[in-house]
């Protein structure tokens, strides 16, 4: 007001930065999923080198393994080897639900799933109690801003969610997509910034 002679001007307002939300990739490394599993760990590596604070990553199968500080290596070769050291159940079995239940209690509810987009890589086969999933799904869906499921297997013409495991969980999912070539996996990055 000094500089225009004690008139009132234009006031100024801070607006508060775009925050960036977090992104949680969970990926099913069980034996059904082998064939996708090295292709979705390097997809996570360079999701997690685009941005290292925002990025979580997780593995499933009889038991979960962070490996967010594994793909942080520059090399995607050394990235993808330090994680697979780190996955001691890889092309093991299925217990989505037990491992999700984990996820959510140990750091879920502590705020990493708090307002976060969580991706889960899975083709939905469950040796668990697919009701157990069903119900970790929809207390990850009360916590997340969004839940997508990617299902390799969802880009097949007439594919159907009959699974047990991804049966039990779609009515908690915001969205199912098909994670089985490079074109799908553009979108799911589109889908995750839309988020």
């Amino acid at each position: 007001m000094l500089a225009d002679g004690g008139e009132v001007g234009r006031l100024a307002h801070a607006r508060h930065a775009p925050r960036t939300r977090r992104v949680v990739l969970l990926i099913d490394v069980s034996g059904s999923m082998k064939p996708y599993a090295d292709a979705l760990l390097r997809f996570a590596h360079v999701v997690v080198r685009s941005a290292p604070a925002d990025v979580e990553v997780f593995t499933l199968g009889t038991r979960l393994t962070r490996v967010s500080r594994q793909l942080r290596w520059r090399d995607p070769e050394r990235a993808v080897l330090q994680a697979g050291r780190a996955v001691a159940d890889f092309a093991g079995g299925t217990r989505l639900g037990e491992t999700l239940r984990v996820f959510l209690d140990r750091w879920g509810q502590r705020g990493l799933a708090r307002r976060s987009t969580v991706v889960l890589f899975s083709d939905g086969w469950e040796r668990g109690d697919a009701s157990l999933l069903g119900t970790q799904t929809a207390r990850l869906r009360r916590l997340a801003h969004a839940v997508l499921w990617v299902n390799p297997h969802a880009g097949r013409p007439g594919y159907e969610p009959v699974q047990s495991g991804i049966a039990a969980a779609w009515p908690h999912v915001d969205k199912l997509l098909a994670g089985h070539s490079l074109a799908t996996l553009e979108r799911l990055l589109r889908e995750i910034s839309h988020a």
